[in-house]
């Protein structure tokens, strides 16, 4: 990740060339530097170049069993009313789900403008407060589940991962390309080595593609992780690699019982009426985001 001094450097390169008589000698190259100088412009001014761009969203269970996985059902739920509220289209790229409606983990894939960049600081770890469903003696109950949201990529282009440092893992598909008669081995799932980074994709016909998909997400996830690093070098902040999906380090309560109240621990915004806001009024909140 760049400096924003390497940054202004860049920009200076990148008009120094476009004001050469040349420049449009070769188009593809010419139209790839204006390209790369709006991503730099965007990235000076605090807009990442995948901002504008699709996403990749997973939620993860954490502490809670039952609970979480119901939770993970409940923010999925959430999450979809939003996207359908902003006319965005998803597909289902892999699930894990369990015999009461819940998910274990599902990865869903975001299509349409701006998503990244309104979404992206929606990851974290999310905790509900209520009277669990799956406890006979009604007692109130606490879970916990992790959203993770990072860009989508169409092709690496700061992220090169060498092949020797990519574990690769096949699997039969309960998606579309587990549908073949021979039942073949179409999941993927990819393991980043050094830093234990992992992806699953089952929602292509092929395991061709759904390898080529699985390896754009391992490049987003590792860059996401090298800018998060970049961004707390940045404030002298320190982020831990690993985020354990339990108490102490939530992002957002969702209080059911023995009150009703959403609020973000961040921003410190609030809303009293955890009904909407689980009905995919997350509008204050992703604004309020704006300035993280």
């Amino acid at each position: 990740m760049s400096t924003s001094e390497e940054i202004k450097k860049r920009i200076a390169e990148l008009e120094t060339a476009m004001n050469g008589a040349d420049f449009w000698s070769d188009k593809d190259r010419a139209q790839r530097e204006i390209r790369e100088l709006q991503g730099l412009k965007d990235e000076l001014d605090g807009v990442g170049r995948y901002d504008k761009g699709g996403a990749l969203m997973t939620i993860f269970s954490g502490a809670g069993g039952d609970d979480a996985e119901d939770f993970s059902r409940i923010l999925l739920e959430m999450y979809l009313k939003l996207f359908t509220r902003k006319k965005w289209s998803y597909t289902v790229i892999h699930k894990n789900d369990n015999d009461h409606g819940g998910y274990r983990n599902i990865t869903l894939e975001i299509d349409g403008k701006n998503i990244y960049g309104t979404l992206k600081n929606e990851s974290g770890v999310h905790r509900l407060v209520r009277i669990s469903p799956f406890n006979a003696s009604q007692k109130r109950h606490t879970s916990f589940s992790m959203v993770e949201v990072i860009p989508k990529f169409d092709k690496a282009e700061e992220v090169k991962i060498p092949p020797e440092e990519i574990r690769v893992e096949l699997s039969k598909s309960s998606g579309p390309g587990g549908q073949n008669v021979n039942k073949r081995e179409t999941a993927v799932r990819l393991v980043h080595i050094p830093t234990n980074l992992a992806v699953h994709v089952e929602s292509e016909r092929s395991q061709a593609q759904n390898k080529e998909k699985a390896m754009r997400m391992l490049e987003a996830k590792l860059y996401k992780l090298l800018e998060d690093e970049r961004v707390a070098k940045e404030k002298g902040m320190y982020i831990s690699k690993s985020t354990q999906i339990e108490w102490g380090n939530q992002i957002r309560s969702y209080v059911l019982h023995p009150y009703k109240m959403v609020k973000d621990h961040r921003t410190n915004v609030e809303s009293h009426d955890p009904d909407a806001v689980l009905a995919g009024e997350l509008d204050e909140f992703l604004e309020a985001e704006k300035s993280l």
